[in-house]
């Protein structure tokens, strides 16, 4: 039986898949620049309708044909954009939820990037319809209306009758939560910066420091974090409950938002917009695009606003990560012997701090009375002059139980090093200190 629908032709496709993204370019190029506008139905209906236009225009070659090409790559801007307007417009209507202290400027700054992304849209819109005549495309006749997109807030609220705490909280996965909420804080904290990038510097980084692939693997870290809390600690919304946990959910739920947003437009600016090809076609539909995307712009609420308050609430969570995490860590004593025969000079303090940091709750070295941080190489050669002075042979950690299985295990092999000091092959259990 012959498939009427496989065997439509090209020209009653396009316009099958242009309707409603035509439809929705119409609507939005009427207006000036407001936020109010652009609602999150209105980013959905962008990004659904782009999609399916591009995946359309891909199936049939549009890559690979000139006069196809710049309607497919302003079918891409649209969604890319789109989606990362969309995340945006999420953490401004949520942000009275989250518990992140003054937010002030970082909510200017968001009112700032989503006014960018969506006078952008607008100016897609139109350049859309003119090259949707040039192909002969019909526009539809029909509108869309401000009560087609409607906001998602109102003025009421469901009543809270469940209770979302767990009678018994599942204090492993809360552990994990916060550890690996630091570790992710960590990594961040080369990136960390404290005034904005000039543009020559934000270009510098775009690319080998900072990239699309580098910002999707963090985003799929810290949705993994907000999976795991509201799997197994807290099911439920921001009102009620444990109030340290919620406010921690804050800190990644804000920063999986901008990691989401960054990471498309990161994709746009450099799939787009920046890097070179020798195809002539595919360098005039660049150049075309950066009049109606400003790539200076673009670049800057990326790296200025995205990556910069991604660092900030990853730096500012880490203290209630911290706190969350030895509240629930199990606590133990060990007994072990001190490096032998060079006590703690470099290698074995600077392999014991880094366990301690690994795991991220607190241990201390202890020796009477005194106590010393274990993650910190300063405190621990402290502790090893301390050591010398008095002929102590035994110390005590105390702190993370995880921590101190490792360091009795690099313990067993003196810390790493031979009795002249010479470094030695760790035990696999410890590869993460490589």
């Amino acid at each position: 039986m012959e498939n009427i629908y496989t065997n439509t032709c090209f020209e009653e496709k396009v316009r099958i898949f242009t309707y409603e993204y035509l439809k929705c370019c119409k609507y939005i190029a009427k207006f000036d620049v407001s936020r109010y506008v652009f609602t999150k139905k209105l980013y959905s209906t962008l990004i659904s309708s782009s999609q399916i236009l591009e995946d359309f225009l891909d199936f049939h070659g549009a890559k690979n044909n000139k006069n196809w090409f710049f309607f497919r790559e302003l079918s891409a801007a649209v969604r890319h954009l789109s989606l990362g307007s969309y995340s945006q417009k999420h953490i401004s209507n949520r942000l009275v939820f989250y518990s992140l202290g003054d937010t002030l400027e970082f909510q200017q700054e968001g009112f700032i990037t989503l006014d960018f992304l969506t006078k952008t849209l607008i100016n897609l819109s139109q350049a859309i319809l003119d090259e949707a005549r040039r192909l002969n495309i019909k526009i539809p006749d029909d509108d869309f209306s401000p009560a087609d997109f409607p906001e998602v807030s109102t003025n009421e609220m469901l009543e809270y009758d469940i209770d979302d705490m767990s009678k018994i909280q599942q204090k492993k996965y809360i552990v994990n939560i916060a550890n690996d909420f630091l570790s992710i804080a960590r990594t961040f904290e080369r990136l960390e910066f404290y005034e904005p990038y000039s543009l020559e510097e934000a270009e510098a980084i775009v690319g080998d420091k900072v990239n699309e692939v580098k910002i999707r693997r963090f985003e799929m870290l810290v949705h993994n974090l907000q999976s795991t809390f509201d799997t197994y600690v807290i099911h439920g919304g921001y009102r009620y409950g444990n109030r340290k946990l919620k406010d921690l959910r804050s800190f990644f739920s804000v920063v999986f938002h901008l990691l989401q947003m960054m990471s498309r437009l990161l994709h746009f600016y450099e799939r787009h917009l920046v890097v070179s090809d020798f195809k002539d076609t595919y360098k005039k539909s660049r150049e075309r695009l950066s009049l109606l995307v400003d790539p200076e712009i673009l670049l800057d609420r990326t790296i200025n606003y995205g990556l910069y308050y991604i660092c900030y609430f990853l730096s500012k969570g880490k203290s209630l990560a911290r706190d969350i995490l030895n509240e629930n860590i199990e606590l133990g004593a060990i007994t072990v012997g001190i490096p032998q025969k060079l006590g703690f000079h470099s290698r074995p303090s600077m392999l014991v701090a880094k366990i301690a940091q690994h795991f991220g709750g607190k241990v201390e070295l202890c020796i009477g009375k005194d106590r010393f941080d274990a993650s910190s190489v300063l405190d621990i050669q402290w502790a090893g002059g301390k050591i010398q002075k008095e002929n102590i042979k035994e110390v005590i950690f105390e702190g993370d139980s995880r921590a101190l299985d490792d360091i009795k295990i690099l313990a067993d092999v003196n810390y790493g090093e031979d009795l002249i000091g010479k470094g030695v092959p760790l035990p696999r259990e410890l590869n993460y200190l490589k």
